[in-house]
């Protein structure tokens, strides 16, 4: 090879390459690291777990994803050469003898098992999730090569698929109070995080683990991602004809009546739902032309859904059911609660777990049911979380070095949050609920199924039995 200066040009098709390259989808000191492990490591085992964090469990997500989009993929010697260039020049050694045996000996494929609970499965915090071990003593070290992509694609869709879980059962505790039934949980939730995620990918991920508790989505990536990673050919995911601020703004102030009157005449009695963001104006008077409508609304047989998008969600919403009740009138549930007759209440602006609470709280004091509201999430939901919401790491537990087996941990003296475990690590599900455990000690069922070998899949998970996983919940966490 020439000899290879900082000021090396790279063309677009080799960085484009790059860009697709395992070898180069890594923090840049794992580039160094195949030779700070002691000569004679045969090899590696590493795990992943929640540490802890804001919720007390977590919802496993993302590994099969991974699999198919990263890992299926094998390292070419084309790979190599350009890997062998960026590092050269970026300051990193660069092990091509060890990238070029695993060419040869492995077609390309990462040698690595991979262990992992299944996906949609509730487990507390402090547990092993998955694992990861190296299947080729001649190039242990890559086991723990991969960290900065595995750990990558865990920690995101899980802890959203957490947060949409934890507010599932927040809602569904109000519903059980004041609705006759569950029927509408699935839908009490609804994706609005696509514009408002940091990529077309994030938008997939989060989209696709936030779909795991909810059926309802604007996030059409996230849709497609959980029927084309997860073996579901049918829709995951529905919405609704609904209506944004210029679709209403553009017919002025002084034709809003008519703006409205167009949301019925083009979806009135053709979709069982209409969705109306109505505060472009003045909100209340919005409610007012609603009323005026009251007869189309009811001849159509559509469920009239009003978005407000400003103001305190709590006062909003409260004084919108009042006027909205004055207007369409209510029945009265089993629980003694007031449904709305014909219109719902559609919310979507900052919404998060603390103001869900404020606002079905609010509600049930003025005696209206949980039935009358759905909610829009956004932000809060793909966005608005980082690796140590849940305080997400990889460590290794466990290294053959010389053909002695060690146990392998970390005790930092300031930090004992940050104690890693020890050996090689399993989870098993005992009747105190699903617990870590070296070695097992009763019958109890083990956790960690093995779902990629060395190229091969193992598993291939279904969406719909992940989302039955998720609400077979241990029956010693108290969920929060």
């Amino acid at each position: 090879m020439s000899v290879i200066t900082a000021d090396y040009h790279f063309t677009p098709r080799m960085l484009e390459r790059m860009l697709k390259n395992p070898i180069l989808d890594v923090d840049s000191y794992k580039a160094s690291q195949w030779c700070q492990y002691p000569a004679l490591l045969e090899f590696l085992e590493s795990y992943i777990e929640s540490r802890g964090g804001k919720y007390k469990y977590v919802v496993f997500s993302g590994v099969q994803r991974f699999i198919k989009e990263y890992l299926s993929v094998p390292i070419t010697q084309q790979d190599i050469d350009d890997a062998e260039i960026f590092w050269k020049i970026h300051g990193e050694p660069f092990n091509r003898e060890g990238w070029e045996y695993i060419v040869r000996e492995h077609k390309g494929y990462i040698p690595v098992k991979i262990l992992s609970v299944r996906e949609g499965t509730v487990v507390p915090v402090h547990n092993v999730l998955i694992k990861a071990k190296s299947t080729d003593k001649n190039c242990a070290w890559v086991e723990s090569y991969i960290e900065t992509a595995f750990l990558r694609a865990i920690w995101y869709p899980t802890t959203v698929a957490t947060v949409s879980h934890s507010i599932k059962q927040v809602i569904k505790k109000y519903m059980l109070k004041t609705c006759d039934n569950l029927d509408n949980l699935p839908f009490m939730l609804h994706d609005f995080g696509a514009r408002g995620a940091s990529s077309k990918e994030t938008a997939g991920i989060g989209g696709m683990a936030h779909l795991l508790n909810f059926k309802g989505s604007d996030n059409v990536t996230g849709v497609l991602y959980s029927m084309y990673y997860y073996n579901h050919p049918t829709m995951t995911a529905f919405s609704v004809p609904a209506a944004e601020h210029s679709t209403i703004t553009t017919w002025l102030r002084k034709r809003e009546r008519q703006a409205y009157a167009n949301m019925l005449e083009q979806f009135g009695g053709k979709f069982p739902i209409i969705s109306v963001v109505s505060d472009s104006y003045n909100i209340y008077d919005a409610v007012d032309i609603w009323g005026d409508f009251k007869d189309e609304i009811i001849k159509c047989g559509s469920m009239l859904v009003i978005r407000p998008d400003s103001g305190d969600a709590k006062s909003v919403v409260i004084k919108l059911l009042l006027k909205l009740d004055a207007k369409f009138g209510h029945t009265m549930n089993t629980k003694g609660y007031r449904v709305l007759n014909h219109v719902r209440i559609l919310w979507g602006d900052g919404i998060d777990e603390e103001s869900i609470i404020d606002i079905l709280t609010a509600m049930m004091g003025y005696g209206f049911s949980a039935a009358n509201i759905v909610f829009g999430m956004g932000g809060a939901l793909l966005q608005k979380i980082d690796r140590d919401t849940q305080k997400f790491a990889m460590k290794a537990s466990a290294a053959i070095i010389d053909g002695e087996e060690i146990d392998v941990y970390k005790e930092p003296v300031d930090d004992k949050g940050k104690q890693s475990k020890r050996g090689r690590q399993m989870l098993y599900d005992s009747i105190n609920g699903p617990y870590t455990a070296r070695e097992r000690t009763s019958d109890d069922p083990e956790l960690l199924h093995e779902i990629w070998d060395t190229g091969i899949l193992s598993f291939d998970d279904n969406f719909a039995d992940m989302r039955f996983r998720t609400e077979q919940i241990p029956k010693d966490l108290v969920l929060q």
